[in-house]
């Protein structure tokens, strides 16, 4: 293909110029004169980008079950980074793969005769490289590593417990992981304390990965739970990448400049940081995680138990509405707030769109939907947003929930949204410089060999978008709709997205770290 006249936003952010871009053979063959290739694409006033990466995306099933996987490349989303929070699917024996499947059934679904026929990283890639619309990068979850390694019990890990984590974080390194996740808020991953991850975080650093967590507080003792995570990079020596970096609930309303300070500190006395967020004010996770740390403690049956123990329940009840627990990061739930987004028992389906406020029992909720209820908290501030996005460490990520009845529209909308309302609208962001943080920046924390940025010799991970039409077109009300604006996305330089339609190519492979200290395709050089 050659893209004639197209003005280019190549991911540097540098300015925006016009010129043919080829493509041929899965790779960028010459921009301008030298540009060569087969049919021609009028873009002109049109512009092409390098796909978009969505630094935080919880596609871990979906891309298996429903590979086409619409919701992201339609966006122009041509690679996404899998593994977040500390929980997902690899490295599992059998009995943490069936905990995790009724632990997070609430972010992923637990489709019906699925074929689980991995447990190691490597087998899980492998099955992505059986053909997915867009690239994966994956992040060994801590959380799952520590279920194998110690358990669900609420203590520090053992000197043999933390050399076995260590070992099976260092075998998921080896066989393609690009770095590790946290999820501090979730069991049994944020029993872990701070020298535990620390020590996992010296064999990450060492092997070129970044770590990538979500802390312990988002909302009461946020900056503390900041500072924790920049400590445990200082300390251990690895780069740090802050999951959905933003200061919700009232107690932190107008105090992202607290945090950007403290990000900036360390910055400039050597850390490597780099952060991505939504551009969205609610956020979403399921109602179990809302939950006081011990009330998790043991897995999910011993959770139901507790919540069906009516003195337990209570004292649960007490913790999360008055006191304010941890897994509401220390803020009591305000259930006027929370809305259900999704359940996983049928017979509870009409619930989804109202407040939990509206349903007479909340752990009556939980049981009844064995754990696995979706909600939306709206708890975010639109200047915190902002601010955070300006800064140059910013890269963007989704954070999006693909199951549920409702959920939140940031799993259709992120990329376009960015691009209407924080570029053409608001002019937080330059055109460039927007594009910059959705591609080249993230491209460089991956170490992707050869991709997110538009030149000669690069991978054609393509997006072509009109600047005056692009548009998120998923709400709250209809979260499952297909952004305007965005033409052609081209995943290793086939067409994904053609005049806005699904190709139904699946041409996206597992991107997997090597020990040349990049990231890229197996069998790639």
């Amino acid at each position: 293909m050659i893209f004639k006249g197209a003005t280019v936003v190549d991911g540097t952010g540098a300015e925006p110029y016009v010129a043919d871009v080829g493509v041929r053979d899965g790779r960028i063959t010459g921009i301008g004169p030298d540009a060569t290739g087969g049919r021609t694409v009028d873009a002109t006033g049109l512009v092409l980008a390098p796909g978009f990466i969505d630094m935080h995306a919880h596609s871990d099933l979906r891309l298996l079950t429903e590979p086409d996987h619409l919701a992201k490349v339609g966006q122009g989303v041509t690679c996404e980074v899998l593994g977040q929070d500390g929980l997902s699917y690899a490295p599992v024996d059998d009995t943490t793969l069936e905990q995790l499947r009724r632990q997070i059934a609430g972010w992923n679904g637990d489709p019906e005769g699925f074929d689980w026929n991995w447990r190691s990283v490597e087998e899980y890639l492998d099955r992505l490289d059986q053909g997915i619309a867009v690239n994966a990068c994956y992040l060994v979850p801590q959380g799952s590593v520590r279920m194998l390694a110690v358990g669900w019990d609420d203590r520090p890990a053992t000197d043999a417990e933390l050399a076995e984590q260590r070992r099976l974080v260092a075998q998921a390194m080896d066989e393609g992981a690009v770095g590790m996740s946290s999820g501090l808020t979730y069991t049994p991953g944020m029993y872990a304390g701070t020298g535990e991850l620390i020590a996992l975080c010296e064999v990450v650093g060492r092997l070129g990965g970044f770590y990538a967590p979500h802390h312990r507080s988002y909302g009461a003792g946020a900056l503390a739970a900041y500072a924790e995570m920049v400590d445990v990079s200082r300390r251990s020596g690895c780069p740090l990448h802050l999951a959905h970096a933003t200061m919700n609930f009232e107690v932190n309303k107008g105090r992202a400049g607290d945090l950007l300070a403290l990000l900036d500190e360390a910055i400039d006395s050597g850390c490597d940081i780099t952060l991505d967020t939504y551009p969205y004010l609610p956020g979403s996770t399921t109602l179990a995680a809302l939950l006081p740390s011990w009330a998790s403690e043991g897995g999910p049956s011993r959770t139901l138990a507790r919540l069906r123990d009516d003195a337990t329940a209570e004292r649960i009840r007490h913790v999360m509405e008055v006191e304010g627990s941890d897994g509401c990061h220390g803020v009591p739930a305000d259930w006027d707030t929370i809305q259900i987004s999704g359940t996983r028992t049928a017979g509870l389906a009409a619930r989804v769109g109202t407040k939990v406020r509206d349903f007479a029992d909340f752990r009556r909720l939980l049981v009844e939907d064995e754990l696995g209820t979706t909600i939306l908290q709206f708890v975010g501030h639109e200047e915190n947003v902002q601010a955070i996005m300006r800064h140059p460490a910013h890269t963007g990520g989704s954070d999006g929930l693909l199951v549920g009845t409702q959920p939140h529209p940031r799993a259709w909308g992120t990329f376009p949204r960015y691009l209407a309302r924080y570029v053409r609208e608001l002019g937080v962001l330059t055109l460039q410089e927007c594009v910059a943080h959705l591609t080249g920046r993230p491209a460089r924390r991956l170490k992707l060999a050869d991709r997110g940025l538009v030149r000669p010799g690069y991978h054609a991970d393509l997006v072509l978008f009109d600047p005056e039409t692009v548009r998120d077109t998923a709400t709250f009300d209809h979260p499952r709709q297909q952004p305007e604006g965005i033409p052609h996305v081209l995943v290793a330089g086939v067409p994904v997205i053609e005049d806005g339609r699904h190709t139904g190519a699946l041409p996206g492979r597992a991107l997997r770290r090597t020990p040349h200290g990049t990231t890229t395709a197996k069998g790639s050089l």
